[in-house]
């Protein structure tokens, strides 16, 4: 074929079209790496003969020095049908080469493309060894492979600075995608998996971190990853910024930081690009990028086997690390977007289970109202028709009448109260108080509501010789003791009510004003008990353990609610305790202790003094 015959059709095993291109290097191949047509101006000068290359695969003859990355960026063009324009070095027997490529998919008339057109250039100054050395002596020969290591790297990093980062084109194509899958989703874990796989993949980095940032937090926890084997995850794990001085660098400038290998975050040689996401101004997170950090070993026999050829760092280019803070500010705003919709979202599914509760409450104290609304109103009918058959009845009715009457007032002094107190207007007058007088008030009222249930009921006290003195309201003490008998009470069917009090001395301080110490009050029963999985529901306003159980016992469900905000507002703590269902339930609270009284220590049991 002359320079007047057409070439033949891209792909075909005849080579003399690649001639017509006019470049010096210019070759076609599939992704397995197989030439179909090769040819090289400069062939002959080199003892190369284009057609032993043809038909052969990288690796044989006329090969990348490293043909894993160089065949991944044959099957992404491939793939991606988007140019790449790259600097590599090539060898040919005991011959080292450096290229400027470009690397094109060739499309047929039908069907996807499955083969390449490379073009290439050799750069100036870049035959690194030559055929010479071989008439050198063995000294000679490890001097040379030394400049031979020093000159590739110069030659590479040097090219590689003059042009922009290889597939510039295709990461564009790439990030930009990403960028748009981000900007699609409310998902948090979609957004940091997009942003982590795809700058992975785009870049070629070997570990793509992401780690939100709380403002204050001293530590970020890596949430998304890509790694390439066979480096260790490290997802799940925090990195505390005084640990990581780079990394706080880069949230209180937000200017992206390159970290050497004595900083990295892992424990490989590698060069990080760390790269803040943020919102207005303000940092939301962290993106780190690492490229494996090998250098040649200068010792290495040129002739070893492919996979102990060295390896390159190249360096981050501006272009690469200005791509990266530009899909940076974009994840920060998709993160702030998609935080700001997950509290709107928490916000509202908390709004509506808060008013299915208070409606559920609601409709239970309600039916609590009326029913001794209804008592009232039914004993004083019978007063006012005359029904009694006698004195001794009517007087009777009339205490009923009583009763219910201050059941209803105890029961809207309870929804007043939580009232209150989730307003913020439960104002607490706090005064010495003490113990013996609060134990007494409550041990009245409970025996004889205990007798009606064949409960026993106990109280202890430790032995002292002086008074036990509380610092704390006495109203609001003796209704929280109400409520916790009373409940003890009315969930118990046998056995008995204990009610114990220890002191615990040491300095306490509330309000500006230290105490010597804290007594805990504990009311515990032998009733029906709390399962392990309701327990957390006990504390809350407006909800109940277990409607059915309210509507066979009564009850508004705020008794262990305002106990707990009126402990809490005295200085001190509520905790319930419950094996679970069957098996009874302990109450405790503490109170602050306003001075240290002396105590009376016995050597057996009896320290605890049973009040009668």
């Amino acid at each position: 074929m002359n320079d007047s015959t057409p070439p033949a059709y891209p792909g075909s095993n005849d080579s003399s079209w690649l001639r017509s291109l006019g470049a010096q290097l210019a070759f076609t191949q599939d992704a397995s790496g197989l030439y179909r047509g090769f040819y090289w101006s400069n062939a002959e000068n080199y003892g190369l003969n284009p057609q032993e290359i043809v038909g052969t695969f990288v690796g044989e003859h006329f090969k990348p020095l490293s043909i894993t990355p160089y065949l991944e960026r044959v099957e992404r063009v491939l793939t991606s049908r988007i140019p790449e324009r790259f600097s590599y070095p090539f060898r040919y027997g005991d011959q080292y080469f450096l290229f400027e490529l470009a690397i094109s998919p060739i499309f047929p008339p039908q069907g996807e493309p499955s083969e390449v057109l490379v073009i290439g250039r050799l750069l100036p100054n870049a035959l690194l060894w030559g055929p010479d050395e071989r008439s050198l002596n063995p000294q000679a020969i490890a001097s040379n492979h030394l400049d031979l290591h020093q000159k590739f790297l110069s030659s590479i990093v040097s090219s590689i600075r003059r042009t922009l980062p290889p597939g510039s084109e295709l990461y564009q194509k790439l990030l930009g995608e990403m960028a748009r899958k981000i900007r699609r989703t409310l998902d948090l874990n979609t957004i940091w998996n997009e942003t982590v796989n795809g700058l992975g993949l785009a870049l070629g980095v070997s570990r793509c971190l992401i780690c939100p940032y709380q403002p204050g937090n001293p530590k970020v926890r890596v949430v998304a990853e890509f790694i390439t084997p066979p480096l260790p995850p490290l997802k799940g794990r925090d990195l505390y910024l005084v640990e990581h001085p780079d990394l706080n660098q880069v949230l209180l400038t937000q200017t992206a930081v390159i970290v050497g290998p004595s900083e990295a975050i892992a424990s490989e040689p590698e060069s990080m690009l760390v790269v803040a996401t943020s919102y207005q101004d303000r940092p939301n997170g962290l993106i780190c990028l690492d490229r494996p950090g090998i250098l040649p070993d200068p010792q290495l026999d040129a002739n070893a086997d492919e996979s102990a050829q060295l390896m390159l760092l190249r360096p981050w280019s501006m272009a690469e690390i200005e791509l990266v803070q530009e899909l940076a500010e974009q994840v920060g705003t998709a993160i702030a977007h998609a935080t700001l919709y997950q509290e709107l979202e928490e916000a509202r599914q908390k709004a509506e289970e808060i008013s299915r509760i208070k409606s559920q409450f609601l409709a239970n104290t309600s039916h609590e109202l009326r029913t001794p609304l209804n008592g009232i109103i039914g004993f004083l009918k019978l007063i006012v028709d005359d029904m009694a058959e006698d004195e001794e009845e009517k007087q009777e009715f009339i205490k009923e009448a009583y009763r219910s009457a201050v059941h209803l007032l105890n029961l809207i002094n309870d929804v007043l109260d939580i009232a209150k107190i989730e307003a913020g207007k439960m104002e607490l007058d706090l005064v010495p108080v003490k113990l013996d007088e609060l134990l007494t008030g409550i041990e009245n009222h409970a025996r004889a509501h205990g007798k009606q249930k064949n409960l026993s009921f106990q109280v202890y006290k430790p032995r002292t010789e002086d008074e036990i003195i509380l610092y704390g309201n006495y109203q609001r003490l003796l209704q929280v003791l109400f409520n916790l008998v009373g409940n003890a009470i009315k969930f118990t069917h046998e056995g008995g009510i204990t009610i114990t009090a220890e002191i615990s001395e040491y300095p306490v301080f509330f309000q500006d004003q230290e105490f010597p110490g804290m007594v805990s009050i504990a009311v515990a029963d032998t009733g029906i008990g709390v399962s392990l999985d309701q327990q957390d529901k006990l504390f809350q306003s407006f909800s109940q353990v277990d409607g059915e159980r309210t509507r066979q016992y009564g009850g508004t469900g705020l008794g262990l609610a305002i106990s707990q905000r009126l402990i809490e507002a005295m200085g001190g703590e509520v905790n319930f305790y419950s094996m679970g269902e069957g098996l009874g339930s302990t109450v405790t609270f503490t109170v602050l202790l306003y001075q240290k009284p002396v105590m009376i220590f016995t050597p057996n049991s009896e320290s605890l003094d049973l009040l009668l």
